[in-house]
């Protein structure tokens, strides 16, 4: 019961340092941050057991679900027949990077620079900068300046307006709520 009542008490204090300061709480597991990195959702069990392998750059967007996997734990049921197997790599993210909600990133993976991971992706493999990566697992599907000139052409134009705005005038522009 101690231990039950341990866990809660220290998932309490993560949730309430988490939402203080997610980049504090990212650094204080091990997350080494070159920059500014923005979290929408974040708690321990994002950095797996080896948070201190995940290096984010300058300019990241990290969305809730996000998982950074350091190890392969298949390894364990197979380390009867080789008690030294192991598989923990290092992840590395870029500059000007998002991450598309319940993305799962895989050990040894490096993101480069200027890249849009897709929702729901599995990212398995190194992602090259300038790139849009989605799918399972991700492959890149265009370049980061591909995306930017579709998004421009069906822009809302709406992005630089403070939040309450920009909800209003999507509203408008939908007719959602204005009746």
């Amino acid at each position: 019961m101690f231990s039950t009542v341990r866990g809660i008490v220290t998932a309490l204090r993560d949730r309430r340092a988490a939402a203080r300061d997610p980049e504090g709480f990212a650094r204080s597991l091990g997350v080494d941050l070159r920059g500014r990195v923005r979290f929408y959702g974040i708690d321990r069990g994002m950095f797996g057991s080896e948070p201190w392998l995940v290096t984010l750059g300058d300019n990241v967007y990290v969305t809730a679900g996000v998982q950074f996997v350091t190890h392969d734990g298949g390894t364990l049921i197979l380390r009867k027949e080789d008690p030294d197997l192991e598989w923990t790599a290092p992840i590395s993210v870029g500059d000007d990077v998002y991450i598309g909600v319940r993305t799962i990133v895989m050990p040894g993976v490096r993101i480069g620079d200027r890249c849009i991971i897709g929702a729901g992706s599995v990212v398995t493999r190194d992602i090259p900068d300038n790139s849009v990566a989605a799918g399972v697992p991700a492959r890149v599907i265009r370049t980061t300046d591909e995306y930017l000139a579709a998004m421009r052409a069906k822009s809302l134009r709406v992005g630089h307006l403070p939040a309450q705005e920009k909800a209003a005038a999507i509203r408008e522009i939908y007719g959602v709520g204005t009746r």
